[in-house]
């Protein structure tokens, strides 16, 4: 049995791709293997439990229960894949706690593989952030998401370090037709019969770049 993947997707900027991220990560993973936990850590909507609600609990780190919580229900190896969309607001607080408690040595000694998916920016904010992560989270856990709708040109030097997955920029017309929250990226794939439509490809491009993710980082046995 390999390890169960649990991805956290973040960033301290609010509007850069996050849930949409979380959103595609989900869907992948529950076409892959038929299910999948998400945790909806926003104040906001809309958030992953509008898009995702069969899958998708809410959970926060504001308080000691309200951390354990959570911890108790990701770092567990029961190879269902988690996935955290980790608001903004919950940044610090979140990655405070999975220091203080030792989240990525506690992971491994259960079979836990956590990855971090950062969502770039570049603001002296998200440089600062990334800087913390690279310094607290092994280098093969740690993933940049450069949403090329957010951030039009090069990536701060910082977050070149790590690896780096590309998420396409698609046409606002397109964009807007996938943040309605009955769309399903999924759905979409089975319905529209015209594989050569530009976002039939971008979706199969971004479920193939969370299937190479996931061969290149979760252990196996």
């Amino acid at each position: 049995m390999s390890s169960t993947p649990v991805y956290i997707i973040c960033s301290p900027r609010p509007q850069v791709g996050k849930t949409l991220t979380a959103r595609l990560l989900a869907e992948f993973l529950l076409l892959k293997n038929g299910d999948v936990a998400c945790f909806d850590v926003n104040l906001k909507e809309p958030s992953l439990l509008d898009y995702l609600p069969r899958v998708t609990e809410t959970a926060d780190v504001i308080d000691t229960y309200g951390k354990m919580q959570l911890m108790d229900r990701v770092i567990v190896n029961d190879g269902v894949a988690k996935v955290i969309d980790l608001g903004y607001h919950a940044f610090d607080e979140f990655f405070k706690m999975s220091n203080e408690i030792g989240l990525m040595k506690e992971a491994l000694r259960r079979r836990v593989a956590p990855i971090v998916l950062f969502v770039a920016d570049t603001d002296r904010v998200s440089v600062r952030s990334f800087q913390m992560l690279y310094d607290m989270v092994p280098a093969n856990a740690l993933v940049v998401i450069d949403n090329e709708f957010v951030v039009r040109g090069e990536l701060p030097p910082a977050m070149t370090r790590s690896r780096i997955l590309a998420l396409r920029a698609l046409p606002v017309f397109l964009k807007t037709y996938i943040d309605r929250l009955n769309f399903s990226f999924t759905g979409y794939l089975r319905q529209e019969k015209d594989s050569s439509t530009e976002l039939h490809q971008w979706i199969r491009r971004n479920y193939t770049m969370f299937r190479d993710l996931e061969l290149s980082t979760v252990p196996q046995r």
